[in-house]
């Protein structure tokens, strides 16, 4: 395995992926996942390993999601890098398999991107919301915990102890008439 990871580590290091596509409407540059694939190409056989990526539907409620999980491996070890993306099924224009499509190419650019240390944090690519709801925090939203009895009392004392119920439903899924319970708390 350090014989892998010494490869990733030059990779990593070594690796530049150029940001060859640009959007008009945004008004910035960015990179696809074939931008990397195309970079990764020339290290494969001076460095003994395939890159492969694998895609599995994880979860259909409340968004349909994907997890795209990059692999490099020497025959003998293999590293993974994996993302999760929704699908945007309210995007107007486009046909289903065309909104799995552009959510599929968005699992690959950030697992490839994971897997290689892609930092694209000054890439408005990440921000740029183009006006559309955030599936992310719907999945979010999704993963939140229902809150127990035993946690809802506890939230009360934590309220009645000056504490933002902002903090607590951050943390769980409230009912409108747990809301109104922990205000009552104020």
């Amino acid at each position: 395995m350090q014989e892998l990871n010494q490869k990733l580590a030059q990779i990593q290091t070594e690796l530049k992926a150029k940001k060859s596509s640009y959007n008009s409407f945004g008004k910035y540059h960015f990179r696809k996942a074939e931008d990397i694939l195309e970079a990764i190409k020339p290290f494969l056989l001076k460095h003994g390993v395939t890159v492969t990526i694998n895609e599995e539907l994880i979860m259909t409620d409340p968004v349909p999601t994907i997890k795209s999980i990059a692999t490099i491996t020497d025959g003998k070890d293999s590293v993974n890098a994996t993302a999760v993306v929704g699908v945007d099924l309210n995007q107007k224009g486009m046909q289903t398999a065309q909104q799995f499509g552009a959510a599929s190419s968005y699992g690959k650019k950030y697992s490839l991107g994971n897997l290689f240390l892609i930092d694209d944090t000054a890439d408005a690519d990440t921000t740029n919301s183009h006006g559309k709801s955030n599936a992310v925090n719907k999945i979010k939203e999704a993963a939140k915990p229902n809150i127990t009895a035993e946690q809802l009392q506890k939230a009360r004392e934590y309220i009645a102890a000056g504490g933002s119920i902002d903090a607590i439903e951050s943390k769980y899924k409230l009912t409108n008439e747990q809301k109104t319970n922990l205000t009552k708390t104020l």
